[in-house]
């Protein structure tokens, strides 16, 4: 059983990255992959101090379990689908932030992307293929980018375009190929 994550990457408040993700994991959990489990990850859910950050000693007992949280949760999967917004011309802070905490819990895994933004999140993506390389995380080349001009109505109201169905689709292909692939290095 390959299991896939499909990461939302974006914590901020009223976010569009909530509809993006539950629409990716539905169009996935649809596909009825054999052998594969797709799970939302919601990095909201994880209240990551800033790495290297001081931490006062009230909350250090607390923050210290939800680093080890997020760590266990990232380790549990084969691959993954990171879903963000692109921040001036970036991946969001709060998920760079989380990156940060990992390493050998994604080691030789796979990783596709759906962004969002004027530009569909493509240079965040770009800005997580130099993350992920670093992680020792195989990017596939197919992403799905939903633009905030013509996927999204008043910029807010998640309407995708059909035609997102082909690169999803390749898309998935592809980190399912790759985390096939790759699982005989981590055994």
């Amino acid at each position: 059983m390959l299991k896939i994550a499909v990461v939302l990457g974006s914590v901020r408040e009223g976010r569009n990255g909530e509809a993006v993700a539950n629409w990716m994991l539905d169009f996935a959990s649809s596909r009825n992959d054999e052998g594969v489990e797709y799970e939302l990850v919601d990095l909201a859910n994880y209240s990551l101090p800033l790495l290297g950050a001081k931490l006062p000693e009230a909350g250090k007992e607390e923050a210290q379990a939800t680093i080890k949280a997020w760590s266990e949760k990232m380790a549990s999967f084969d691959g993954y689908i990171f879903v963000t917004p692109e921040y001036n011309h970036a991946v969001g802070g709060a998920l760079k932030n989380a990156l940060d905490y990992l390493n050998a819990e994604v080691n030789n895994k796979a990783a596709g992307f759906v962004g969002y933004g004027s530009l569909g999140g493509t240079r965040a993506h770009e800005n997580l293929r130099l993350i992920l390389g670093e992680l020792q995380v195989a990017d596939v080349r197919t992403a799905v980018t939903f633009s905030l001009l013509s996927d999204f109505e008043n910029f807010s109201v998640f309407k995708p375009a059909d035609y997102h169905a082909d690169n999803a689709n390749g898309m998935l292909d592809q980190v399912i190929a790759w985390s096939t692939a790759l699982k005989p290095l981590r055994s």
